[in-house]
């Protein structure tokens, strides 16, 4: 009987752990690192890897099904820390939450690191890490010297919104050889109309749904700088440039062809 008991809590002691990812970034991370299967249920958006957009969802930026997770019975549940008020239902019926930042360049690789050890894949997420950052050399070898332009990344236009120094997001423009052009500190941050004329940035990079094409005819835009110069690049898959995750290099990729390459809009689509 008590072999028996002995063996039951080895086999759950050395059970592959299951995971809920609130976050797509983090999701992608777990996929990359091989613990895909070990996703029980994703978030809102959640749409890369095709195997994950076929999970069960569970949550959104704003909100979770608290009960259904309950009731998956995951070995934890992984988000990032401005969801603090929406775990709290989860920790109280008692399962294992961690909140992982990711506002900077190295939380990116924090957050794998500690993935790996939460799904027991610690091995995998070294190495993805490496080749992560090995990729990110290359790339920036490839920058060419010169003038760094003054870029304004747009995440928004009604209200405006950008990102600031702290940001992962602004850690890639610089290492694609530009500088933020917002001023800002904290990672993200509305921006006012004013502001964004005194500053008059050299380049402005845009998400496509921010819905800032339709905009370019209209105050403040029309009277940028950037825009009169055709300085204009909008991405089509916005989830390489800001979704903090394994394909942030292909975001780093796009960021230094446009800076550095061909000039113009009709260019500047991915």
């Amino acid at each position: 009987m008590l072999l028996a008991a002995f063996a039951a809590g080895l086999a759950l002691a050395t059970a592959t752990p299951t995971i809920v990812s609130l976050i797509p970034s983090l999701t992608e991370d777990l996929f990359a690192i091989g613990a895909g299967p070990q996703v029980v249920a994703t978030s809102q958006f959640t749409d890369y890897p095709a195997a994950a957009a076929k999970l069960p969802q569970v949550a959104s930026f704003q909100s979770l099904d608290a009960e259904r997770i309950v009731e998956l019975h995951p070995s934890v549940v992984v988000g990032i820390p401005a969801q603090a008020s929406l775990v709290a239902d989860l920790r109280r019926a008692g399962l294992h939450v961690e909140l992982l930042r990711d506002d900077s360049f190295e939380d990116l690789f924090a957050a794998i690191g500690r993935l790996g050890a939460l799904a027991g894949r610690a091995r995998e997420a070294a190495a993805l890490s490496a080749s992560m950052r090995a990729r990110t050399a290359q790339l920036v070898r490839t920058v060419p010297p010169g003038p760094q332009p003054r870029t304004f990344i747009v995440l928004g236009t009604a209200p405006i919104f950008t990102v600031g120094d702290g940001s992962y997001i602004a850690h890639l423009l610089a290492l694609a050889g530009g500088r933020n052009a917002s001023g800002v500190r904290e990672p993200y941050a509305r921006y006012s109309a004013e502001a964004l004329l005194a500053a008059q940035p050299d380049a402005i990079v845009a998400d496509r749904q921010s819905g800032l094409e339709s905009m370019l005819d209209r105050p403040p835009w029309n009277a940028l700088r950037a825009v009169r110069a055709g300085r204009v690049y909008v991405l089509d898959d916005a989830d390489i440039l800001e979704r903090p995750g394994p394909r942030y290099n292909e975001g780093l990729a796009w960021l230094i062809a446009r800076l550095h390459g061909k000039s113009g809009r009709n260019a500047a689509h991915q």
